[in-house]
């Protein structure tokens, strides 16, 4: 329930238990003054006042039936005289102001003022005359003369008006006192519930502002402060997250600023050593000032790969490159990748072998340049570290209910155990004595970031002297 629906229901509900509450308590008095001052008397005064209530009632009724003229006769003004003395009333007959006929001998100025009074009173009311409480019921007619005719009544009724005073201001000041309570619970509920969750709120908002975002906001309150609470405790979790994120991030360009500037150290100096032999006359002969020149093209060229890897890799790191996945036929498309690499397997004197067990086509989505990437790095990792005379890769294709795996085996040294859970690391080579060798060192750690992307998996088993194999995991499509 919203906040102002929730307010209105509450102040409605304080006025509604304040109104039962005083009823209650009235009732209580009532019943406590009844039992202490007798009951019969009470009721006997009710019956009473009933009584006289319904006989003037009757006597109206019947004067108003056969007519004022008829009131006129003295037959008929002693008929009312006796109806009015059994109920110990009192009757006065009109005519334009002026009394015709009186069962009781009244000053004047009450009588003018018994007529004001019942002008503007309801009928069958009450009014004071000379400190007598008197139940009246008035009835006008106009007569065939033209002149007003006015029959009142009056019934002479003690009521306990000091009880009646009483109960009345009781009434009154415990509805005030009640609703003052409720209104004071209320606003209590309220603070508990909105006013002080607000003000935690609004620390916690000073802290954040601050750039403090280890404290937690507990979900407190009601209503929408309850969702206010929530939605910027995610805001304060999504923060610390992306505060950690962007730590990462500028670990990762530290990281990588040290680790290429390291790597891009050794063939730039090679290369700087190489142009200065040619300055120097070292390389005196057309033959040596190729070999010289040649040595140093392949080490700019390795410099550039480097620098392809790094930036490919940050893109990747930081999610920059889209990916145009395509329904491809898994064992077609190996079969292309064993055919770009035949001819530099060969030319290493590698035998390279594709394997299917899939039994039909299979389907995966992937991007197929991508992917392509993969396979070429790790295929480059086979060959690169090759130390067999009857060196092979094989290539094996087979299938999950759910998955294609790819595994690419080799036959070469393998890895040691400690190094397998670094070996996508960024930077990380396996053999120490490799530190200079070419490449970035990136190669595998771009395979698993493309595999990722892809929603797959890719894992290594490799043991020393049983060669290596590496796994990639893909849904079928």
């Amino acid at each position: 329930m919203h906040l102002t629906k929730r307010y209105f229901v509450m102040n409605a509900l304080t006025v509604l238990a304040s109104i039962v509450l005083t009823v209650l308590a009235v009732m209580l008095v009532v019943a406590g003054y009844t039992k202490i001052f007798g009951r019969e008397t009470s009721i006997e005064e009710m019956r009473r006042t009933l009584e006289v209530r319904a006989g003037i009632g009757e006597i109206k009724h019947w004067a108003l039936g056969i007519g004022f003229e008829r009131l006129m006769n003295a037959q008929e003004q002693r008929e009312l005289e006796g109806r009015v003395k059994s109920l110990g009333a009192d009757a006065l007959l009109l005519l334009g102001r002026k009394v015709v006929f009186s069962t009781a001998s009244l000053p004047a100025i009450d009588i003018e003022k018994s007529l004001m009074l019942s002008d503007y009173a309801s009928d069958l009311d009450t009014l004071e005359l000379s400190g007598q409480t008197y139940m009246f019921a008035r009835a006008d007619q106009r007569l065939m003369t033209g002149e007003e005719g006015v029959l009142l009544l009056l019934a002479p009724i003690r009521l306990d008006t000091d009880f009646s005073l009483f109960l009345g201001l009781f009434a009154i000041s415990f509805f005030i006192v009640t609703f003052l309570a409720m209104n004071l619970w209320v606003s209590y509920r309220f603070s508990r519930g909105i006013i002080l969750p607000v003000s935690r709120l609004k620390d916690a908002a000073v802290k954040i502002s601050e750039g403090d975002l280890s404290w937690g906001i507990a979900e407190e309150g009601e209503g929408e402060v309850r969702e206010l609470s929530r939605t910027l405790e995610l805001m304060r979790i999504k923060l610390k997250e992306s505060v950690h994120l962007q730590q990462k991030y500028d670990e990762n360009r530290k990281f990588l600023i040290s680790s290429i500037s390291h790597d891009l150290k050794t063939p730039v100096t090679s290369i700087k050593g190489y142009i200065e032999g040619i300055i120097d006359g070292v390389a005196n002969t057309p033959e040596k000032m190729a070999d010289y020149l040649q040595t140093a093209r392949s080490k700019a060229m390795l410099v550039n790969a480097m620098i392809d890897d790094l930036l490919l890799y940050s893109k990747l790191d930081l999610n920059q490159i889209p990916y145009h996945f395509e329904q491809t036929d898994v064992q077609r498309y190996f079969e292309d990748c064993v055919a770009d690499n035949r001819y530099e397997y060969d030319k290493a004197g590698i035998r390279l072998e594709l394997i299917s067990e899939l039994e039909k086509p299979v389907f995966v989505l992937i991007d197929r340049e991508r992917m392509k990437r993969v396979v070429q790095n790790i295929l480059d990792n086979a060959k690169k570290y090759m130390e067999r005379e009857d060196g092979s890769v094989e290539i094996r294709l087979r299938e999950t209910r759910t998955s294609v795996i790819i595994e690419i085996r080799d036959n070469g040294k393998g890895i040691p155990e400690q190094d397998l859970p670094h070996i996508f690391d960024r930077f990380y080579r396996a053999d120490p004595s490799r530190t200079n060798a070419d490449g970035s060192g990136l190669g595998l750690a771009i395979a698993k970031q493309i595999v990722e992307g892809h929603e797959g998996e890719i894992w290594v088993r490799s043991a020393p002297g049983e060669g290596t194999r590496m796994m990639i995991s893909l849904k079928k499509r």
